[in-house]
């Protein structure tokens, strides 16, 4: 399933690549092409075409091989041997779109096949073809590196990581949502481990999409659980961690038959939100990782085990609730207070469905 944020991030970058030819042929061409003006002007319609078009063929690779039964196969291979494939097809691409000299015949059409053939003879001259395709390889396998080794410890923890947001650690607000699959033991049992492994990798692969689309953020995985986090300002529209958890039962039943057909059983999960007060902060020598303190994540953790106490497969907490906005799709249902195993306060705890 292609998410709707998918597609936004995907408009973006073509109008980022867009803005980003339009400022880089303007200059290039003004700078290296005779007569200036002209020069600026047919850089800037080469640049812009020939971005854009690459950014567009290039992006929708990358949003639409990962729900294809070749892309899932490519992406289940090592880093290395799913980086080189990448970077091959892109290079394609480039070697398409640069190589086959898209811009310039963009500017001909426009009626200016002459001044297109002058200036390229000038371009061909201080720049061979063959140079600009292997400067372009270069750049595109480090992207796709850049890309790659960013999803290892999470595309947002590793831009916090790059701007340097947690390098000190600070206080905030978050929300917290354990979701855990049932029934991954008696798979174990009955597959044995490798295929309990492939069963769960699946089963977080499917997801990650719905975590992605309502903006949070995978802070772990441990065993058969997935931790998702929500600054304040993030998830508290439209009931992100809600709207989150059952986009993710969505997601798995379409799966159903799939999972049906390979492992013999369909997952289930069980989950718990809970939010409040954490320091967040980069640790670590070797290996830095940005992590949370707090008892939110110890109170998360009980409430997830109340889920089998209580008989219901999904449990909210009073604080996580009175901090969403727009929650009117979705009817919670008043559990009362709870004493938590290791916790003196009581918690009162919500179990919601969607309307």
């Amino acid at each position: 399933m292609i998410y709707q944020r998918q597609w936004r991030e995907y408009v973006a970058a073509i109008r980022f690549a867009a803005v980003l030819g339009l400022f880089f042929g303007l200059s290039a061409g003004a700078v290296m092409l005779k007569p200036p003006l002209v020069g600026a002007l047919f850089g800037a319609v080469s640049a812009v075409t020939d971005f854009s078009v690459g950014m567009a063929l290039i992006g929708a690779m990358e949003i639409l091989l990962p729900h294809t039964v070749l892309g899932r196969r490519l992406l289940a291979r090592p880093f290395l041997v799913v980086v080189l494939v990448k970077a091959l097809g892109y290079l394609a691409v480039v070697g398409l779109v640069i190589g086959g000299r898209l811009g310039p015949a963009v500017v001909g059409l426009l009626g200016g096949a002459q001044v297109a053939s002058r200036i390229l003879e000038q371009i061909d001259a201080a720049f061979p073809r063959g140079l600009i395709v292997v400067f372009a390889a270069l750049v595109t396998f480090l992207l796709v590196v850049l890309r790659h080794a960013s999803q290892i410890i999470g595309e947002q923890s590793f831009r916090d990581i790059m701007r340097g947001r947690y390098h000190r650690p600070r206080s905030e607000e978050r929300f917290f949502l354990f979701v855990d699959v049932v029934g991954s033991t008696p798979v174990a049992e009955r597959l044995g481990p490798h295929a309990v492994h492939r069963y769960l990798d699946r089963v977080f692969r499917i997801a990650s999409d719905p975590v992605d689309e309502h903006y949070g953020e995978v802070f772990q995985y441990v065993g058969d659980e997935m931790v998702v986090t929500w600054t304040l300002a993030e998830g508290r529209q439209e009931a992100r961690p809600l709207a989150c958890l059952f986009a993710i039962e969505a997601a798995l039943a379409a799966a159903a038959p799939d999972f049906e057909r390979e492992f013999g059983t369909v997952p289930k999960v069980r989950a718990a939100l809970h939010a409040g007060e954490v320091v967040t902060g980069e640790i670590g020598g070797s290996r830095r990782a940005i992590v949370f303190h707090g008892d939110v994540m110890n109170t998360t953790s009980r409430i997830e085990n109340a889920t089998r106490e209580l008989g219901r497969n999904f449990l909210v907490s009073e604080e996580a609730l009175t901090r969403l906005d727009d929650a009117s799709g979705y009817s919670p249902e008043d559990l009362g207070q709870h004493q938590l195993r290791g916790r003196e306060a009581m918690v009162r705890l919500y179990t919601v469905r969607k309307i």
